[in-house]
């Protein structure tokens, strides 16, 4: 189980992962009906006592079918109310335990009266669970009016039904699974249980499908810019990071490169735009140039370091760079820039620094960088805390750090371990920073989305993949990734 309070959005992902892992979600629901009849009987008379089961036709209102079930078989008398019509249940595995349970115990459809529910020794409040938003609507409003007034006493299933509204159950006790959810507390959850339904210790410590609930599905027109600023002795790395950008969602993708290089970026595609800054390479005389095109840019995001070489030079504009940057625009730091990046002082209440080393990166950063994963996590996250940055240690596994919590990644392929294929994560990540994600989250579902892509590239072209394929499908490994977790409701 996790200590710290979770998001809706953290949990979803938690469940997608582990049903990827192999559980299902027959029987998370069976598992977490089972927990809240334990909790009950701790709260109820000895039986045949009566309780009240007042359910929605979502998931929540599966769980709550499945503790009636349980309680049955234990000889206490569960009486339902179903507020919706169960034919509106869109959920298997909640009809299946719906109806398993509406066939022994008596159920009313519709929404009961304060006085129906009043007297009951316990009330299951199965109403809604984490996937409620806004405002209640009816039925689910007066039906939780009903459960208030009654006075009957309550215990809410997962969360508090209408939690964070104007409207929402006053439970005296709330059994939630997994993890504390975001928002609760003793005043508005009452005494809170914590209760494992089964989860995999893996789909909370790594990377998996589930990481695309992170993705920022655009309500309009795509808007996110990111600037890469890169290029010198090398063109083609800063152009990859660009469309990966785009690619993954971005509106404009812009690179600030030295001469000649920014001739060779441009006859790269004419999806990019570029900007020359400079002479061969950067040097800290282009500092105020590069200020003033980030001014007039107005990035969401901005990428460093990509193709442009290690002369002390480049080095000592990056350094001056970095200290200079304006704090509340997100910023990923790969190849060249590490170095500059990786002692900077810590952007406390700032935006997001990911640093993303490759192997040999890392342990120029880190002399004495140890080999086993876990020594490593505790390494960086002890850097991360440190220095207020993330990082997306790139290997086998991909290490996924910052001071809230640490990840791996192992959903990728050799195959796909190409030159370029870095700077395609980086760009793909600098867009998910620009789209308002942490550092962490970030990482996480840039790290597993580009591993699909290599996936996916391998399974189509065997070992000839290169960075380019992986450009041309992130977006189809998009589209796999966000239709498969529509797919996971049951």
């Amino acid at each position: 189980m996790v200590d710290r309070p979770l998001s809706a959005r953290e949990i979803r992902v938690i469940e997608t992962n582990a049903i990827a892992l192999g559980a299902t979600i027959d029987s998370l629901m069976e598992n977490a009906g089972r927990a809240v009849a334990e909790e009950a009987v701790r709260n109820l008379p000895p039986a045949p006592a009566h309780v009240a089961v007042v359910a929605g036709t979502g998931k929540n209102g599966g769980d709550g079918f499945a503790a009636a079930h349980y309680l049955g078989q234990w000889g206490y008398t569960p009486q339902l109310w179903v507020v919706r019509a169960p034919a509106e249940i869109r959920s298997g595995a909640t009809r299946r335990c719906y109806e398993r349970v509406a066939h022994h115990h008596p159920t009313r459809v519709g929404i009961p009266t304060a006085a129906e529910l009043a007297g009951c020794p316990l009330l299951l409040d199965a109403l809604l669970g984490i996937g409620q938003a806004g405002a209640l609507r009816s039925p689910y409003r007066e039906a939780v009016e009903a459960v208030n007034a009654s006075g009957a006493p309550v215990l809410s299933i997962d969360i508090a039904s209408g939690l964070g509204t104007d409207v929402a159950v006053r439970p005296r006790w709330t059994v939630t699974f997994t993890a504390p959810k975001e928002g609760m507390s003793s005043e508005n959850s009452g005494a809170i249980t914590v209760r494992d339904i089964g989860i995999p210790e893996a789909a909370r410590r790594e990377a998996g499908p589930g990481e695309f609930h992170l993705y920022p599905v655009p309500h309009g027109a795509r808007s996110v810019r990111v600037v890469v600023v890169g290029g010198g002795p090398f063109a083609g790395a800063p152009a990859l990071t660009a469309a990966a950008a785009l690619r993954a969602g971005a509106e404009r993708a812009t690179i600030l490169a030295p001469h000649p290089a920014a001739g060779r970026i441009q006859a790269f595609s004419p999806n990019l735009v570029v900007r020359t800054v400079g002479e061969e390479h950067f040097r800290p005389t282009d500092l105020e140039p590069l200020l003033e095109e980030l001014k007039t840019q107005h990035p969401a995001a901005l990428a460093l370091g990509m193709g442009a070489g290690r002369d002390p030079e480049t080095l000592a504009l990056f350094s001056r760079l970095v200290a200079e940057l304006d704090r509340s625009t997100p910023v990923l730091v790969d190849a060249d820039a590490l170095e500059a990046a990786y002692s900077t002082p810590p952007r406390a209440g700032g935006a997001p620094l990911l640093l993303t080393p490759n192997e040999g990166e890392l342990h120029r950063l880190f002399p004495e960088l140890p080999e086993a994963t876990e020594a490593r996590i505790a390494l960086l996250r002890a850097h991360a805390s440190k220095h207020a940055v993330s990082w997306l240690a790139k290997g086998e596994p991909d290490v996924i750090v910052a001071a809230t919590g640490s990840y791996v990644n192992r959903h990728h392929t050799p195959a796909a371990s190409v030159s370029g294929a870095g700077d395609v994560l980086a760009g793909v990540a600098a867009f998910l920073l620009g789209s308002g994600l942490s550092g962490l989250e970030a990482a996480r579902l840039a790290s597993y989305w580009v591993g699909d892509t290599g996936r996916n590239a391998q399974e189509a072209m065997s070992f000839g993949v290169v960075a380019t394929d992986l450009l041309e499908r992130l977006p189809l490994a998009l589209k796999r990734g966000l239709d498969g977790i529509r797919e996971t409701g049951g």
